[in-house]
């Protein structure tokens, strides 16, 4: 597979001859500056992809081309949004920009709890703690009829949480659950945001009345849409599993396991639809067999993310080293490389460690701890290759 690596443009602290140095071969990235919904012009694509090559790298996926909200609760100017999209398509295309990550999870990208969660040989790295989770869930955001998606042995523990609570750890876990991991990414809420509970519950709003079956329906008249664009100029469209794979905040999820992978597939039966498969977000389902996930739908993946978790007895979950957890990284990179081997992968979601802590990375997006995840899965990865070829 080839070696890519997750960078943030331009402003990026990490440059793009330092990832030349450690190895990385492809680069996956977006025009992060451009409003979600709007164009992206030949002339901003090709002065991006321009600058990359200038660096002995390629641009080899585009991470992520925004699908505004209104695209998925079906808004009144979706059709208007599709079209824009299809444009944005096209030209990428025309540039040679062949890979689309995209993601349909309603109004929060990924979630966690806890964005430095320590470790005893002192890197930390990301973490969700349900109960912390449910407090944000029913105290802060006040979600109405949040308590039916609870235990009681969990509202119980958000009652005692309750007690003790600083207003400290109160905004830590706005900030980590809707600010911090959201802006980065085109969200719809960003550092700097007022009132960012007030937004996101106003957010949540328009999904009113779209359940799963609805959410369903609206990604597939989306990807109905924009397949005769993707054939016309080679595009391949790949969705990233839902992080993670459960409902959360009320809202439905499409794409967490099995049974949700093999609809959206064949709901628009296409070559150019297909899969990210990201083994961090799957295996944080306890319902998901990783490896067994890769080998049914190698075929139909255009994008690899490597990265590993494990799941705890109560719910929580944190990112696991790339070496261990229910990723089981080895075995999914022995089953691209023997089923999909010219697929471009990144590792995700390294540790926080050394001298990373003060630099302003984005969470779970530092330095050190992503080369050596990249280390990690290029030994793997040449272990792999060495056993296909014998």
């Amino acid at each position: 597979m080839e070696k890519t690596w997750r960078w943030f443009g331009k402003k990026d602290k990490i440059t793009l001859s330092m990832l030349r140095q450690i190895g990385v071969e492809g680069i996956v990235t977006a025009l992060h500056d451009i409003p979600n919904g709007e164009i992206w012009t030949v002339e901003a694509i090709e002065d991006l992809k321009n600058y990359i090559e200038s660096h002995g790298l390629r641009w080899s996926v585009v991470e992520s081309l925004p699908v505004s909200e209104a695209i998925k609760y079906a808004g009144s100017e979706r059709d208007q949004l599709i079209e824009n999209y299809k444009v944005s398509l096209a030209n990428l295309g025309k540039c040679g920009v062949k890979t689309v990550c995209y993601n349909f999870m309603p109004v929060i990208d990924w979630i966690r709890t806890d964005l430095y969660h320590p470790w005893a040989d002192g890197s930390s790295s990301l973490y969700f703690d349900k109960v912390r989770f449910a407090y944000f869930d029913t105290r802060i955001l006040q979600r109405e009829g949040a308590e039916k998606d609870y235990t009681n042995e969990e509202l119980a523990k958000v009652e005692a949480l309750d007690k003790v609570i600083t207003q400290a750890e109160k905004d830590e876990l706005i900030d980590s659950i809707i600010v911090k991991t959201q802006g980065f990414v085109n969200g719809n809420i960003s550092e700097g945001d007022l009132n960012p509970v007030e937004k996101f519950a106003n957010l949540l709003k328009l999904y009113e009345g779209i359940n799963r079956d609805k959410l369903r329906e609206n990604m597939r008249y989306f990807l109905a849409a924009v397949m005769p664009v993707c054939e016309e100029y080679g595009v391949n469209m790949c969705v990233h599993p839902d992080d993670p794979p459960f409902a959360v905040l009320g809202l439905p999820r499409i794409v967490t396991c099995e049974d949700d992978i093999n609809w959206f597939l064949n709901a628009v039966d296409n070559p150019h639809n297909g899969l990210t498969f990201c083994a961090g977000s799957l295996s944080a389902g306890i319902h998901n067999d990783v490896p067994a996930l890769a080998a049914k739908f190698a075929k139909r993946t255009h994008f690899v993310h490597l990265r590993s978790t494990n799941v705890l007895e109560n719910g929580n979950f944190i990112e696991s080293s790339h070496l261990d957890g229910r990723g089981r990284l080895i075995e999914v990179i022995r089953i691209f490389e023997k089923e999909n081997p010219e697929l471009p992968m990144r590792v995700d979601h390294g540790r926080l460690m050394l001298e990373d802590a003060d630099k302003g990375y984005n969470a779970g997006y530092s330095f050190h701890g992503r080369m050596l995840a990249l280390a990690q899965v290029e030994g793997m990865m040449a272990v792999v290759k060495d056993d296909l070829s014998r």
